[in-house]
């Protein structure tokens, strides 16, 4: 990792001007402190990416209370390797065990300083870039479909993406408006940077500030907010209609003058970050209650999207069904099973009130639940939690031995409460489906004892 920022710490100053020459050969930015007060003060200042820590210092607080104190204070973000002279197994082991990484002996060996200190950035590198990578969404390429008024998101979406202006998405509950805002993200000319989720609805008014703007009681004790940890990239702002009037006016002066305050300082740092904020209620309906600031509103709702629910772009059900059949079979190892053209087109006329999320869990339920390879309208029915449908065109037996007028009858009942049934109920589809009239269809049903359940 040339380029990497290191800080020794040791009350030698010939080791520390020793260690400091050799690293600089190699690449590195170099500090020194030669005790903890100091390594305290260089930590916050320098930014290290990693510590060389001696176990043997002047004063009360050595390599060991040092490396204490900054676990328990939850300051341990870096590797730390210990120095000493004088170590021993159980001060190695001792080390380690607090948090240490590693744990390297005096007299310094060159070859073993150099090899150490790059491996152990190449290995915190390797597995930064391992939990960045896990936490990606899996759902970043979205499958839009073929329908106009998604197609037509799609390119607001593109227009929008290297924007730095705030965004507003807005839909309804279940809508995944986050993976939406990560693959914003993922177009803009901010995808090499963090995406960074604030989830506002589960925290309190006190909990949010802090984990939105961190803390800084001291120097010596600084927590990063998620603000400052989507420098570079983007915030994602979830639930924001939660979020308490005071916090919103904090977000508001954060946004117009791309600076923060942590909690605890009165130092403004700048920031480069976008914001991009959800919600499933009606903002502009809350400014006027009070319960949202119009600032805040307005500022926010310069660019905004809105995500369709998913009944308003039904012809994409089939292309839906089919991707996240692909996505689980991919990253769950989940059978590949496929839905019969009856099973896509009862999916086409659901309501979907649960939206994407209700059709990505269904899939997934339906792939780890089934046996077979063809998924069929009475499946679906039973994980809907609904009754399984009759197969009356199956089940309906001619009664040769009736009267024309009887067996006709009988025959347009189980018709009739079979096309029901393909249209949830709904008097209004299958009056179109078969071509009749609505009111001469309420008749007929009615004339037939069927019951009306739907409209």
């Amino acid at each position: 990792m040339i380029g990497g920022k290191i800080l020794v710490v040791d009350d030698e100053p010939d080791i520390r001007t020793l260690v400091k020459e050799i690293l600089e050969d190699e690449g590195f930015s170099v500090e020194t402190a030669a005790d903890a007060v100091q390594a305290r003060e260089m930590r916050v200042s320098f930014n290290p990416d990693l510590v060389l820590l001696d176990i043997w210092m002047p004063g009360s607080t050595d390599g060991i209370a040092l490396l204490k104190e900054w676990k328990e204070k939850n300051l341990i973000k870096i590797p730390v390797i210990m120095i000493s002279g004088h170590g021993t197994v159980e001060t190695a082991v001792e080390a380690t065990r607090i948090g240490a990484y590693d744990f390297i002996e005096k007299p310094i060996s060159t070859a073993k300083l150099v090899l150490t200190v790059k491996n152990t950035l190449e290995i915190v590198s390797l597995q930064q870039e391992n939990l960045r990578l896990r936490n990606r969404s899996p759902f970043v390429d979205i499958p839009f479909g073929r329908s106009h008024i998604m197609q037509k998101l799609h390119d607001q979406m593109i227009r929008i993406a290297s924007h730095n202006t705030p965004i507003l998405i807005i839909g309804e509950t279940g809508n995944e408006k986050e993976m939406f805002a990560r693959y914003l993200h993922k177009l803009g000319n901010r995808s090499g940077g963090p995406f960074v989720t604030a989830t506002i609805s589960a925290l309190s008014a006190e909990d949010a500030l802090i984990a939105l703007y961190g803390t800084e009681e001291n120097p010596a004790m600084i927590r990063k907010g998620l603000i400052e940890q989507a420098e570079g990239g983007m915030l994602f702002l979830k639930d924001i209609a939660d979020m308490d009037l005071t916090l919103q006016a904090r977000l508001q002066n954060t946004i117009e003058t791309r600076s923060i305050s942590r909690p605890g300082s009165t130092e403004n740092l700048p920031i480069d970050v976008r914001f991009v904020a959800a919600t499933s209620r009606n903002l502009g309906e809350l400014v006027p209650e009070g319960k949202f600031r119009d600032d805040l509103y307005y500022q926010l709702n310069v660019l905004s999207l809105k995500i369709p629910a998913l009944r308003e772009h039904a012809e994409d059900v089939p292309e839906l069904l089919e991707f996240f059949i692909k996505h689980f079979v991919e990253t769950q190892g989940l059978p590949f099973r496929r839905f019969t053209p009856a099973a896509q087109s009862y999916l086409g006329n659901y309501e979907w009130p649960g939206n994407l999320r209700e059709l990505k869990n269904l899939v997934q339920r339906l792939l780890i639940m089934g046996t077979s390879e063809t998924i069929d309208m009475e499946e679906i029915a039973i994980a809907l939690g609904r009754q399984p449908r009759q197969t009356y065109s199956r089940e309906f037996n001619a009664n040769f031995d009736l009267p024309l007028r009887q067996a006709r009858e009988q025959f347009e009942k189980a018709y009739l409460q079979y096309k029901l049934e393909q249209a949830d109920g709904s008097v209004s589809k299958v009056a179109v489906d078969i071509g009749m009239e609505r009111t001469h269809l309420y008749r007929k049903l009615k004339g037939l004892g069927i019951e009306i359940k739907g409209d």
